[in-house]
């Protein structure tokens, strides 16, 4: 069993992700080469990691709630904790809740960021104060250069069961390359592109392409894309909402194109080294990979509530039209 516990408390696959580079760094430094790692439910870790050398094991546990709940959720996790007798714990956020858990379990070395309330529950000295109001994964490359963690890269360079992916590939084995993916929906309303828009984006790159589009979304997103695609023409389109996440990271590694807002798909599709056209209308531009190709609004105003109605279609396609006859090698 691991001796190290990585406990990252973020709710979204896409936070996942873009941590997954830091959990790496942190197993290499460990004597078995490999961490158990601590995350919400929500994450879905356990499929997405299922063939992650660096990740012995994924546990999970409940963060949110009301008092009561997060003071239940709280003495879980350290039963949690204690049970598997770690000795050294990495905290990969400002929580402290996280921090008192891996105390009260008895964890002698406990890592962490050390703003705020944290430093006083940590053994290590935390990275500056000045990175408080920094992007989260600035905070984690400033702790990596604090413990001397080397960090290579921040591709996230997913790893998936061969299995996993023969089986994408032969199910779709019939449709045309190139293959271009569509993601519906996002974590948040404001974060995802109006139907409108969709439609005529859709309608235009079916006229366009000579590969297959694919939609996901997940179930909530059935329904949508079929009227997408009963209101467009050309190319072939098939409303692939139905897949699992893990079947849908596989998709997104075989795929050539990726189009959608800042969601968990556009961090799957970066993880399978997939060119991926993000809209970033009301978050920030990530730059964590190479991969990211960032829209912003075309009035240049930044992000805003209505930002995503502010990007184009026009102007999307546009920059995705150098990218629609590549088939990734």
């Amino acid at each position: 069993m691991p001796s190290t516990a990585v406990i990252q408390v973020k709710q979204g696959i896409g936070d996942v992700i873009w941590h997954l580079p830091f959990i790496r760094a942190i197993a290499a430094a460990t004597p078995e080469g490999a961490v158990t790692f601590l995350t919400l439910p929500s994450t879905q870790a356990k499929e997405l990691l299922a063939a992650e050398p660096c990740v012995a094991e994924v546990v999970y546990f409940e963060h949110n709630g009301s008092e009561v709940q997060r003071a239940f959720h709280l003495a879980s996790l350290v039963q949690r904790l204690r049970a598997r007798q770690f000795r050294r714990a990495w905290i990969l956020d400002r929580t402290t809740r996280a921090a008192i858990a891996a105390r009260l379990a008895g964890i002698p070395e406990r890592i962490g960021l050390g703003l705020g309330p944290q430093s006083w529950l940590i053994t290590n000295a935390g990275i500056d104060a000045r990175h408080f109001h920094d992007m989260p994964i600035e905070w984690l490359r400033a702790l990596m250069a604090a413990m001397d963690v080397p960090l290579a890269s921040t591709e996230p360079d997913l790893k998936l069961p061969p299995a996993l992916l023969d089986g994408i590939a032969a199910r779709y084995a019939a449709h045309q390359r190139p293959w271009s993916v569509l993601a519906l929906g996002g974590s948040h309303p404001a974060k995802d592109w109006p139907d409108e828009h969709w439609v005529t984006f859709l309608d235009t790159l079916r006229r366009r392409t000579r590969g297959t589009v694919f939609l996901i979304g997940g179930p909530d997103n059935a329904a949508r894309a079929d009227t997408l695609i009963a209101r467009t023409a050309g190319a072939a389109v098939v409303n692939a909402c139905d897949l699992s996440i893990g079947e849908a990271a596989a998709l997104l590694r075989l795929a050539d194109l990726f189009v959608g807002p800042d969601s968990g798909p556009m961090n799957l599709s970066v993880a399978g080294a997939t060119p991926a056209f993000v809209l970033f209308g009301s978050t920030p531009v990530l730059d964590y990979s190479r991969f990211i190709h960032a829209i912003e609004p075309d009035d240049g105003f930044g992000r805003s509530s209505n930002g995503m109605t502010r990007i184009s279609p026009a102007a999307v396609m546009r920059r995705v039209e150098p990218y629609l006859d590549v088939v990734k090698g």
